[in-house]
């Protein structure tokens, strides 16, 4: 029996996809916990177009990450920290400090948690962060750390 997946289901396929089982496992599981419809001519038309708008907004979406990471390859941010005796740094640098940072000098909104600096900040001096736009897109961007004035 064919049946059109509704939510993923573990070892059988994704939301969408149409899938061959056996009629019992279709009445008696996928049905009755609303997984799977039956493929009908109809559903499997509209399971079709749905399919190709999800296709075409992914294209969409990796088209801008794609612009995005061009534009963020050009960007350096500049970030004042305070120094203490030795010219250590009070506190450490993280990728929360380099979002906003990345929003108050370029107007750029990105999750902290898809910036990810290359090496550990240690003192004054330019570093590199890798922000994860998208699951195949990144772009590498220079963040200056340098000392605050008194």
């Amino acid at each position: 029996m064919k049946v059109i997946l509704q939510q993923e289901v573990k070892n059988l396929g994704k939301k969408g996809d149409i899938v061959e089982v056996s009629e019992g496992y279709a009445r008696n599981f996928l049905f009755n916990k609303k997984l799977a419809i039956s493929a009908t001519d109809a559903t499997m038309n509209l399971a079709k177009q749905q399919k190709s708008t999800q296709e075409h907004r992914a294209k969409q979406q990796k088209d801008e990450a794609i612009v995005l990471a061009n534009q963020l390859s050009k960007v350096e941010i500049t970030l004042f920290v305070r120094l203490g005796e030795n010219g250590k740094l009070f506190g450490s640098i993280a990728s929360k400090d380099v979002a906003e940072e990345l929003l108050k000098q370029t107007k750029i909104d990105l999750d902290r948690r898809k910036i990810e600096l290359k090496e550990s900040v240690k003192g004054v001096g330019t570093y590199k962060a890798v922000a994860k736009i998208h699951p195949e897109i990144a772009a590498e961007f220079t963040v200056h750390i340098k000392a605050q004035a008194n």
